[in-house]
């Protein structure tokens, strides 16, 4: 980040460095320097290089050389690569991460000759590298942008948005679930049939429940507000945006330092759900939150089993989830405290919105969205650093804590401790 050529004007300090690195790496869009002034095309592209490789993930890539070789993916290696295969047994962990990067290049390629023929117009020969940018961007579900106001600019054109948010969508759905996608095609156009694994159906429809539910909710909360001076079309238009992107892209059509605050907390929860596991999307993932939500209404139900659609969720995947919400809720909820203690002066802890801006950067953070309230230029580096763990911990920390306990599965216990219950609630 600091090499010559890279950047204008004065070179970054290292812990402005290790920020956008982290944030590229990470593919999560929180910027302290302007992408779009700051670097110099050889800078973008070097932004983007970090952004491709973090999205893809190091653990494929390995994977990729290790099948390259001829040599046999270990167990461990395997259970931290890909789901297991009991989640989707049609999907063969070797043609996964070949797929992986099949769909990612495709997906891209396609995305930046749509957005390169909807810019040309405007930018011409200059389309073609802010298309690929943001097609790489978008489909890695990192926010950055070779704009400086992000998409503000394009809240009329209807093109760009809608590849943006396709190319976000299936970015963040996960790559098993885009594996499963494609051999229920290929089934389907020989007469065969093929049913999707109860995961793929969980994140598909968890994906379009929480998609659409935000689409209403942000269409409601802004409709008079931020979106009051765009026709009706336009309104709607970019009320989906902001739901498909405020999950995990970091992309933005409003600005939200204005935004009503019940619009802001909002995003805040889209932003802590995030997308689907094994894929670009940071959060707690939306089949977390799901079997989350079936558990609670089994419970209420008074069931000690937590099914959904004639199938019935292993106790330990709950276990799973449950113990995932509990940690990112740790984390985040004391992240936000060293914010308010860092951050905040006690001459201006009267105001609100103060703690408002810190709680959405923490979360942005390490649900690795990018999407900011306008507080991550104004902080301390001793802030910085933390937003640089959160974005780090936030982007590894779920994968590791899922395939720690994946791993030690089979591991059986020789003992137990006598029972003694407690009073709950």
């Amino acid at each position: 980040m600091v090499l010559p050529g890279l950047y204008v004007g004065e070179p970054l300090s290292f812990t402005d460095a290790l920020f956008t690195a982290t944030s590229a790496v990470c593919v999560t869009g929180l910027i302290v320097v302007d992408t779009a002034t700051y670097f110099t095309r050889a800078g973008q592209a070097y932004v983007l290089l970090l952004i491709q490789l973090g999205g893809i993930g190091i653990l494929t890539f390995a994977t990729l050389v290790i099948l390259a070789l001829g040599r046999r993916i270990s167990l461990r290696h395997e259970a931290a690569t890909a789901t297991p295969a009991e989640v989707a047994p049609e999907v063969d962990v070797r043609q996964l991460v070949r797929s992986i990067v099949r769909f990612t290049f495709a997906f891209e390629a396609v995305g930046a000759a749509v957005l390169f023929v909807a810019w040309l117009p405007t930018f011409g020969s200059g389309a073609a590298w802010h298309a690929i940018f943001h097609a790489v961007s978008a489909f890695c579900n990192a926010g950055f942008s070779t704009f400086s106001d992000s998409l503000m600019g394009f809240q009329d054109a209807p093109g760009v948005l809608a590849c943006v948010m396709v190319l976000v969508f299936l970015g963040g759905i996960g790559f098993v679930t885009l594996e499963e996608l494609h051999l229920w095609w290929k089934e389907r156009r020989t007469g065969a049939r093929f049913q999707l694994s109860l995961h793929s159906r969980l994140a598909l429809t968890a994906t379009l429940v929480v998609a659409m539910g935000g689409w209403a909710a942000f269409a409601a909360l802004e409709w008079t507000h931020t979106l009051t001076q765009m026709p009706g079309w336009q309104r709607w238009l970019n009320a989906l945006f902001m739901s498909i992107t405020a999950r995990t892209a970091g992309f933005n059509t409003i600005d939200y330092s204005v935004a009503a605050d019940s619009t802001n907390f909002l995003t805040i929860l889209l932003m802590s759900i995030g997308g689907s596991p094994g894929s670009m999307a940071g959060g707690l993932k939306a089949t977390t939150v799901a079997v989350i939500g079936v558990l609670a209404w089994s419970r209420l139900r008074g069931r000690t089993i937590t099914s959904v659609w004639g199938r019935t969720i292993p106790n330990e995947t709950v276990q799973r989830a449950v113990g995932l919400f509990v940690v990112a809720f740790g984390m985040v909820t004391g992240a936000i405290l060293l914010y308010a203690v860092i951050q905040i002066e006690p001459s201006t802890a009267s105001d609100p919105s103060h703690f408002l801006r810190y709680m959405f950067e923490a979360v942005s953070a390490f649900n690795t969205v990018g999407l900011s309230m306008g507080a991550t230029g104004e902080l301390e580096t001793p802030a910085k650093l933390l937003t640089v763990f959160l974005m780090y911990v936030g982007r590894v920390g779920p994968l590791s804590f899922a395939a720690a306990i994946a791993l030690q599965r089979e591991s059986k216990e020789h003992f137990r401790y006598a029972y003694e219950d407690v009073v709950i609630g």
